[in-house]
């Protein structure tokens, strides 16, 4: 047996206690626990020369942390591949099955969370001195069933069988308080919580890639500080003897609780201070470990990355810990502050950008309510000093306009704090996510903070990690460039790549290129084959849209256009059907549980996909699936496989987007609006080689002042009409839909859908006209990923930590 067997064997035995008869999922569980050891290792090495050092740190907060499945991707990064490939391979087991028997960790949603999860891996390989803070969710945002063509919800569960990437630290733990009341004695204001958890940390170690450093994201686990009432359970109130138990539990249950309720609305808030303030406390009690109360050297030592608005309540948490737990006074608490907390704005949809009630606010914590009122108090007074030279009315009306505290203007009476608002004004920096976002979130979204405060704002463009989403996920197309290349370089340099772009007319290299994408297509083909049990022709053009389900994302349109090109379909004779381009178009993504109009747009997409499907006369050139419960690990099946991937959204809507650079690095073109990233993939790879379609950004705001006055094209509104006939089933659940972008019904297609229509149905007639002509789109298939180098979060890592960070690499010594 070698080392690795002997590994595996030992954590069956003592861990599971087989020696014997073990199933694939025990191999698994060995396996993890056995990599385990090697993770932890290195995990300490870093720890330990870290606390020697004392570097300053980055601490990234965020909601949420969609981290896939971790065996593969550790045992990559630890460069221990080829001993667990062998060893699998001696004990009769194929290292890929073996990797499916783990649970995607349910930590995140969408593209937040990847993005996060990216971040940390390039964090960790550019041994940057950074940890991740986040909730350790019991049952994810939920797991997707679709059934009768609707999406319903059911807990992800995935906690069942143990987590071995995971080390629960029962010694690190924090109490989180909520309501109470708040009083004053001695000039010190004391906050008494009527209610009271623990947060208990997880520690998930994360590996860089071919280094020394490993690094952390810790999670936070919301447990009772009673555990159970037995006098409650005595007495015969068994529901209050595990009440307080219950009511812990629920904070760190589930990612994004439906706020559409009041009770929802307070759970979200008490998620978000949870995390929050469990992360300040353990960051500052590290801190005064080393430097006791010489609080002044704190922003040198620690900053806090805010990712979105979900962690904005750091700011008046961090000013509450100095103010009233650690006696500073308020401009020294807020000097530190305002130098430690920097801010990304990941949206421009206005439901994204957070407004609490401040009743609510007031209500679960207000110690902090009391804190962000002096804040605002402080802030509309400076406002008011710097443009006293301004008319009495504009200035009045400026500093209401910039206020964080507003009026609620969809709610009679309610006044709102917006965190956004709270965040930029507290932020050292404040950062948009693309070129195009970036200049939005200056010039519309904080225009009058940008004009006061020009310096606090950047541009960081996203990226994701090379090493999951082309290295590890496309071992075919990661072979073929690092032979064609003559290293793996890069994997760490993604502008390596470039050299690429020599060989986009070299026709063997264009033969070994389409070799790659049919093996992926295959097993792309297998997935539908198990889910929907229907054989597709691998000969047809793999057209791809996955991310969650949004009206401006715009996967609407996109069914429409399936519908259409049925239709045309059926019209035409057999003659003329042998010259269309096969397609099989997929979709996957999830409808937040609350938003009903996401999830009629998935049904309709279900119900066109069982009529065509079915059909005999064009199911051989048209398929449409929607891949129930989308995830890291089935988007590294399909993006390899991708031809055509869609990035769709109205432009000026998509901050950035990140699955567009994954796809991207895959060698997949895009048919896309100039919107969010798009635009600077078009840069790097060549606009023409982009099936560019839509209006701009700058032509938007006008367009949806005249949208009444559209004439629609006839062939979006022939499927209107279809759609409003029954064609695809109960025309009264669609009617929303249809009276959404119909002319002169609710809604006014505010995400200009039937604007866009006709362009869009051109650019697809672009994309039929080129995948005829291979060695053209195998020409710009190769010059995709030859432009990706960009995109790598590594990039991105280098720019946050020099620009706004300011934190150096620290690479441990080795073991």
């Amino acid at each position: 047996m070698t080392p690795i067997q002997k590994e595996v064997a030992s954590k069956l035995r003592y861990l599971l206690g087989k020696s014997k008869d073990y199933d694939l999922k025990d191999i698994y569980q060995g396996t993890a626990w056995s990599v385990r050891e090697h993770l932890i290792d290195s995990f300490e090495n870093t720890q330990d020369y870290w606390t020697e050092k004392d570097p300053k740190f980055v601490y990234y907060l965020s909601a949420e942390f969609l981290m896939g499945r971790s065996l593969l991707n550790t045992i990559y990064n630890l460069g221990l591949e080829g001993e667990y490939g062998k060893a699998m391979q001696q004990m009769g087991y194929k290292m890929e099955e073996v990797a499916d028997q783990e649970h995607n960790a349910a930590l995140g949603n969408g593209g937040l969370g990847r993005l996060a999860a990216c971040f940390l891996d390039s964090i960790a390989t550019l041994d940057l001195p950074g940890w991740g803070y986040g909730i350790r969710y019991q049952y994810g945002m939920f797991k997707q069933l679709i059934k009768d063509g609707y999406q319903s919800e059911v807990p992800d569960i995935w906690l069942t069988e143990g987590n071995p990437w995971e080390v629960k630290r029962h010694d690190i733990c924090f109490e989180v308080g909520f309501s109470g009341k708040t009083s004053s004695s001695n000039g010190k204001t004391v906050w008494t919580p009527a209610e009271k958890v623990m947060a208990v940390a997880y520690d998930n170690p994360i590996p860089g890639y071919n280094t020394t450093t490993t690094s952390n994201l810790r999670l936070w686990d919301a447990e009772p500080i009673t555990e159970f009432d037995l006098e409650a359970f005595n007495s015969g109130d068994y529901e209050k003897a595990v009440e307080e138990r219950e009511r812990a539990l629920a904070i760190s249950a589930v990612l994004y609780p439906n706020d559409s309720t009041p009770e929802g609305k307070e759970l979200r808030l008490k998620q978000q201070y949870f995390f929050v303030s469990a992360s300040l406390q353990d960051v500052m009690t590290r801190f005064k470990a080393v430097h006791g109360d010489n609080w002044r050297l704190f922003p040198e030592k620690a900053c806090f990355q805010l990712n979105d608005t979900h962690p904005t309540i750091a700011v008046a948490e961090l000013m509450r810990l100095l103010v009233d737990e650690e006696g500073l006074d308020w401009e020294a608490a807020w000097s530190i502050t305002t130098k430690c907390v920097n801010y990304t704005n990941h949206t421009v949809m206005p439901e994204a950008l957070e407004k609490w009630p401040v009743r609510v606010l007031a209500k679960m914590l207000p110690r902090h309510m009391e804190i962000i009122e002096i804040i605002n108090a402080g802030w509309t007074k400076f406002l008011e000093d710097k443009y006293s030279g301004l008319k009495a009315a504009e200035r009045d009306q400026l500093v209401e306009r910039m206020s964080i505290i507003q009026e609620n203007p969809w709610v009679k009476d309610e006044m709102q704090v917006n965190m956004a608002y709270l965040a930029v004004v507290s932020s050292s920096a404040v950062n948009g996510v693309a070129y195009i976002h970036s200049e939005i979130v200056k010039a519309d979204i904080f225009n009058d903070f940008y004009k006061l405060f020009p310096e606090k704002f950047q541009n960081k463009t996203n990226g994701v990690t090379p090493r999951r989403w082309l290295a590890f996920c496309n071992p075919g197309l990661s072979k073929l460039i690092t032979d064609t290349l003559g290293s793996d370089n890069w994997i760490t340099d993604t502008y390596e790549l470039s050299k690429l772009a020599k060989y986009a007319d070299d026709k063997a290299f264009h033969k070994k290129w389409r070799a790659v994408k049919q093996d992926n297509k295959a097993r792309l083909a297998a997935v539908i084959k198990e889910t929907f049990g229907d054989d597709v022709p691998l000969n047809a053009l793999f057209d791809i849209q996955i991310k969650r389900i949004h009206e401006y994302k715009r996967q609407y349109m996109n069914v429409l256009s399936i519908i259409w090109r049925y239709k045309q379909l059926k019209k035409m004779t057999p003659e003329e059907r042998k010259k269309v381009v096969p397609r099989v178009c997929m979709f996957g993504g999830k409808a937040a549980s609350a938003y009903d109009m996401a999830k009629r747009i998935i049904h309709l997409a279900v119900k066109v996909g069982d009529l065509i499907n079915k059909d005999p006369d064009t199911r051989d050139l048209l398929r449409c699936y929607f891949l129930p419960d989308y995830n890291v690990s089935l988007a590294e099946i399909i993006i390899p496989a991708s031809e055509l991937s869609q990035h769709i959204s109205t432009a000026g809507t998509e901050a950035s987007g990140t699955s567009n650079m994954k796809f991207q690095m895959n060698g997949c073109l895009i048919i896309g609006t100039m919107d969010g990233a798009n635009i600077e993939i078009a840069e790097e790879s060549g606009k023409e080689n982009m099936f560019v379609f839509g209006v701009d950004a700058d032509d938007v705001p006008q367009l949806r002042k005249e949208r009444k006055n559209l004439k629609t094209d006839k062939r979006f509104d022939e499927i209107m009409a279809d759609i409003e006939g029954g064609m695809f089933g109960d025309k009264e659940y669609f009617k929303p839909l249809v009276d959404s972008i119909s002319n002169m019904k609710v809604g006014n297609d505010w995400f200009l859908v039937a604007n866009d229509f006709a362009s869009y149905l051109d650019a697809q007639e672009e994309v039929d006209r080129v995948y005829k002509d291979v060695d053209e789109w195998t020409r710009r298939s190769i010059m995709y990923t030859a432009g990706s180098g960009k995109f790598s979060s590594d990039r991105t890592i280098v720019e946050y930590a020099k620009d706004i960070w300011h934190v150096q690499p620290l690479k441990p010594p080795a073991l």
